[in-house]
């Protein structure tokens, strides 16, 4: 699975199966059934490790991860998750962290949290040749700054932030947005209105594909 054919299968209404993985077995399982893309998320660090939120799991941590999903999954599209600071202090970081997800850990593309305040951080990192998915509505690693694990889009003002979010994500670069607890309504608006791919997780019927946490 290619960049280019995840982005395609949106224009051919063919749904995206994608599945999160932290190890050689569930990696290997996810790629006999013929999943489209495996996401290595951040989440490791509370299913695996057991920590309470996403916000301690470091670069260092996901890598092995990573290596050990590679090895698993020759077929999905691979996509590493930016662990919490490990892209916001600036562009240039955001930059190297993407590279070692790739080089290090053999991704194929990284993940990053926010909308429309790391468009300028994802464009620099697609410039780089290192292409990036997005991720708005409930961002865990910030989570607790909007009321916490709450269903975003509830309001005008939020649904038209999540549009508005998605629309500069999606000329920043990103080849897909992961919609995550946001309203079915909303959730619609924003997969007529951007031209990439938008990948569910809590957000309804109507995005172009659903990402599941698979726990081992």
């Amino acid at each position: 699975m290619s960049i280019a054919s995840f982005m395609r299968m949106k224009a051919e209404n063919r749904r995206i199966v994608m599945v999160t993985s932290y190890d050689y077995p569930t990696a290997a399982i996810a790629d006999a059934v013929g999943v489209d893309s495996i996401l290595v998320g951040d989440s490791y660090g509370m299913v695996v490790l057991g920590y309470e939120s996403t916000i301690p799991v470091t670069i260092e941590e996901l890598l092995p991860v990573c290596r050990a999903v590679r090895r698993g999954a020759a077929h999905p599209l691979l996509i590493g998750d930016l662990p919490f600071m490990s892209f916001q202090v600036s562009p240039e970081e955001a930059i190297r962290t993407a590279g070692r997800f790739v080089k290090e850990g053999g991704m194929e593309a990284v993940k990053i949290e926010g909308g429309s305040e790391v468009s300028r951080t994802v464009e620099s990192i697609s410039r780089a040749g290192i292409p990036v998915l997005g991720h708005i509505g409930v961002t865990p690693q910030t989570a607790t700054l909007h009321g916490g694990y709450r269903v975003q889009g509830r309001s005008v003002d939020s649904g038209d932030k999540l549009v508005e979010d998605a629309k500069s994500l999606e000329e920043a670069g990103v080849f897909g947005i992961v919609l995550e607890m946001v309203t079915e309504e909303v959730a619609k608006v924003v997969t007529e209105t951007v031209s990439v791919p938008t990948i569910g997780i809590g957000s309804g019927r109507f995005c172009d594909g659903q990402v599941l946490v698979l726990l081992a």
